[in-house]
């Protein structure tokens, strides 16, 4: 009966949850009459007819007439759109490869190396990583404005590369793998670097998969820095949807292409991620 009660629980939730997505997607699909008519009223709520009754915007499931037209204008007659999903693709890649990167040794370093101060250092980056990232908006930007990287992508970069959330993931991970491993690594006359790519990489795949997904889902989404550090051209999709008002058809189909590449990778990496996630202890 508890099984059923929470299946069933959690099966609403999820409907909830994919309602947003749902009304996209079957959005994107309608032509710009049949928007207009559904949400040309936003903005004019307040206006009140001659009977006193309010305007409301009229939510719709499924279109009168399927089409792809916005699509077509988004890609063809849009091209800020392009140039803008390359920039966010430009930033975003960077970042994940470089802080995996990172992360990775530095995760090693903290969970199987014995050196003093190591525990010290763990608690600076978990303090870094308990700030807000409002908190070092100003600090980078001084940082950026004096290497010569304001108004450029190593602005938004480096501040991702070195951020400390994937240090903190990636040794918890770690810290499952026991250390006779390494110790059986080293009796066969293997140095640290071959530990670290021939023995540990391969052992915490799952973590990296998780890894990706979650840096890819936040860098992705990321609107403040960019905003701050960025020229208007060199801003990512995340900030030119913001931007979006008034033209629905464009905002639908935009959005639905802005989450693609965020679904196909979770689909690609589900098993990795979910076992990641388990393993790390991290918790929504």
């Amino acid at each position: 009966m508890q099984k059923a009660l929470l299946t069933a629980f959690l099966g609403v939730i999820g409907l909830l949850l994919l309602f947003p997505v749902v009304i996209t997607f079957t959005n994107s699909l309608m032509t710009e009459q049949e928007l207009e008519i559904n949400y040309g009223v936003i903005g004019k709520l307040t206006e009140v007819t001659s009977t006193g009754a309010g305007t409301f915007v009229n939510l719709k499931w499924v279109p009168d007439q399927v089409t792809l037209e916005q699509y077509g204008r988004l890609l063809v007659y849009t091209p800020k759109y392009l140039v803008m999903f390359w920039n966010s693709a430009g930033l975003v890649l960077p970042i994940i490869a470089g802080q995996t990167a990172v992360a990775a040794m530095a995760a090693y370093a903290l969970s199987k190396l014995r050196f003093r101060g190591r525990d010290a250092l763990f608690l600076v980056y978990l303090l870094s990583m308990l700030m807000p990232f409002q908190v070092t908006l100003v600090p980078n930007y001084i940082m950026a404005d004096k290497l010569g990287l304001l108004h450029s992508p190593g602005a938004v970069i480096l501040p991702g590369v070195f951020a400390a959330f994937g240090v903190f993931m990636l040794r918890q991970f770690m810290l499952h793998i026991p250390y006779a491993y390494i110790e059986a690594a080293k009796m066969d006359g293997a140095g640290h670097p071959r530990i670290f790519l021939a023995l540990i990489l391969p052992m915490v795949k799952p973590g990296l998969a998780a890894l990706v997904v979650l840096l890819f889902v936040d860098y992705w989404n990321m609107v403040e820095q960019p905003l701050i550090f960025l020229d208007p051209l060199k801003q990512p999709l995340s900030v030119f949807l913001s931007r979006l008002s008034g033209e629905w058809g464009t905002a639908f189909a935009a959005s639905m292409l802005y989450m693609s590449p965020m679904v196909l990778l979770f689909l690609y990496a589900e098993t990795y991620f979910i076992e990641g996630v388990q393993l790390s202890g991290i918790k929504g």
